[in-house]
C-alpha cells in the first residue's frame, strides 16, 4: 500500500480566491479604478484603512442607488453634485457602479484643494469617465457659478467639515435638489456659541448642565447642529430620515441625513427650529442660516 503523498511538492496549488469576491467588490466594479484611487495596492491588496473607506462608500451607495434609479427613470439624465469631494472616492465609485452603464447623467465634484481637483480631472480623463466634472471652488461659491446647472437632482456631502454641510444644504435648496444625502463631519460653530454663552445659560436654565463640561459642549453642539439641519430641511419641504452610515468601529462621524423633496413644507418644524434657537441662545448667531420662505 502506497503511503499518502506529503502535502506540498508535487501537489496542485489551490486556486487563489476571486479578487472581487475576496474584497467584497460590487459586480462589474473596476479594480483598476480602485488601484488608481489608492484604495487597492498595485497587487490588489486592501489595507485596513482602505477597507474602512470602501465600506463607508459602499454603505452610502446603498442609500444613494435607489434614489438614482428612481430619479433616472424615463431616460432622465440625473445630475449629482458631490460637495467637499476630496479625492472623489464617492463620485468615482458612483460613476463606476451606476452612471457608467446608465449612459446618461453627470457628476460634478466640488473641492477647494486644487491639486485634488487636478488629479480627479486627470483620472476621469484616463478612465474615459467623460460625464464627470471637477470644480476648484468652495461649496458656497458653487451656488453662484455658471459652471454648474441651474438645478440638481441629488446633492451629496460626505464628511463635509463644520459649516460646509450647511453650505451644501443651501446649495441643494438653491438648486431645487430632489434629494440630499449628507454625512456631517466636525461641527464647531454651535459648540463655540454654547461655550460663549455658557455662564449666562447656567444661571438661566438647568439644561445648560448638558454642555457645562468641554467634551459635552462639543457633543451637544454636534447634536444640536444636526437637529436644526433636519428641522430646516423639513420646513423647506423635505422628508428627512436620520440613520447610521456604518458601525461606530469604522467611523465616529457616522450620522447620515437623507432628505427627499416632497414639497410639503412643515410649519411645525419651522416653529420648533426657532424655539430651539432661542432656547439655546443661538438665535442671534445662527438666524442667518435658516431663512424661511
Amino acid at each position: 500500500m502506497k503511503a499518502p503523498r506529503a502535502a506540498g511538492r508535487g501537489t496542485t496549488k489551490p486556486a487563489a480566491p476571486d479578487v472581487a469576491q475576496q474584497l467584497e467588490l460590487k459586480p462589474g466594479q473596476s479594480i483598476e479604478l480602485l488601484k488608481a484611487l489608492h484604495i487597492l495596492t498595485r497587487d490588489g491588496k486592501l489595507n485596513q484603512d482602505s477597507r474602512r473607506k470602501l465600506k463607508q462608500v459602499y454603505h452610502l451607495y446603498q442609500f444613494i442607488e435607489p434614489l438614482l434609479t428612481e430619479l433616472s427613470a424615463q431616460d432622465h439624465p440625473v445630475s449629482l453634485a458631490d460637495h467637499g469631494a476630496g479625492k472623489s472616492y464617492l463620485g468615482f465609485i458612483l460613476y463606476d457602479l451606476f452612471f457608467k452603464n446608465l449612459g446618461r447623467g453627470h457628476i460634478y465634484g466640488i473641492e477647494t484643494r486644487a491639486p485634488l481637483v487636478e488629479a480627479s480631472q486627470q483620472l476621469a480623463a484616463d478612465l474615459g469617465f467623460d460625464r464627470m466634472s471637477f470644480l476648484n471652488m468652495s461649496v458656497a461659491d458653487s451656488t453662484r457659478t455658471d459652471a454648474v446647472p441651474e438645478r440638481f437632482d441629488v446633492v451629496t456631502a460626505l464628511h463635509a467639515c463644520d459649516t460646509a454641510t450647511d453650505d451644501a444644504i443651501a446649495f441643494g435648496l438653491e438648486k431645487q435638489a430632489r434629494a440630499m444625502v449628507l454625512v456631517p463631519c466636525c461641527q464647531a460653530e454651535v459648540a463655540a456659541c454654547l461655550r460663549q454663552n455658557k455662564a449666562m445659560s447656567l444661571s438661566r436654565t438647568p439644561l445648560a448642565e448638558l454642555w457645562r463640561h468641554p467634551i459635552h459642549t462639543r457633543e451637544m453642539g454636534s447634536q444640536i447642529t444636526n437637529v436644526l439641519r433636519c428641522l430646516y430641511l423639513e420646513s423647506q419641504g423635505y422628508q428627512v430620515t436620520v440613520t447610521e452610515l456604518v458601525g461606530w468601529e469604522h467611523s465616529m462621524k457616522n450620522e447620515l441625513i437623507l432628505a427627499k423633496y416632497t414639497g410639503q413644507k412643515k410649519r411645525a418644524a419651522a416653529e420648533r427650529l426657532q424655539q430651539l434657537l432661542v432656547e439655546f441662545g443661538l438665535d442671534q448667531s445662527l438666524q442667518h442660516r435658516y431663512r424661511m420662505d
